[in-house]
């Protein structure tokens, strides 16, 4: 039995190491990684439940749950957590800190959009100001890659929360 518990206790120290190593490498587990994490697994676990339950996922040709479009999801959210990487690495060289959060706010806002997004999906009601903000962003999309131009993304969400319902 003590055999077990060493083995448990090593491979769960390697886990740690390794995940220490990684999230230094990526900048550290501050608040805006953390906001990032969460919200790629809220947007991943609201996806599944609108795929899943509603059956209503822009994902498949029938709505339904896939494995391919899970893990194709799951790519995309390492291939997110890769390029927080560089910049992460692109701030160290440049001697700066801000590539990296800049980085990392563009994403947050991306998960926030989808988790919204498949909140309607579920019939949610989304409110009026936030479904104008994500129509501006959505706007701004560059056909077909799901990259959102930034150059005045940010004032137009803003413009378009503060404006009024009737406008």
């Amino acid at each position: 039995m003590d055999y077990l518990l060493n083995i448990k206790a090593g491979v769960l120290t390697t886990i740690g190491i390794a995940g220490s190593m990684f999230l230094q490498k990526l900048g550290g587990w501050d608040m805006a990684l953390q906001t990032l994490v969460f919200f790629m697994v809220i947007d991943y676990l609201t996806g599944l439940v609108v795929a899943g339950v509603f059956n209503n996922s822009t994902k498949t040709v029938n709505g339904k749950l896939e494995s391919r479009a899970g893990f194709k999801g799951l790519f995309r959210k390492g291939m997110t957590l890769l390029i927080v990487f560089v910049a992460a690495q692109l701030d160290l060289l440049t001697g700066t800190q801000f590539i990296r959060n800049a980085v990392i706010i563009a994403y947050v806002v991306n998960e926030a959009i989808s988790i919204v997004e498949n909140a309607g999906y579920m019939g949610i009601d989304i409110p009026a100001p936030l479904s104008k903000a994500i129509e501006s962003l959505n706007n701004k999309e560059v056909k077909g890659t799901g990259i959102i131009e930034t150059e005045d993304a940010l004032s137009k969400v803003i413009d378009a929360i503060n404006k009024p319902e009737g406008e």
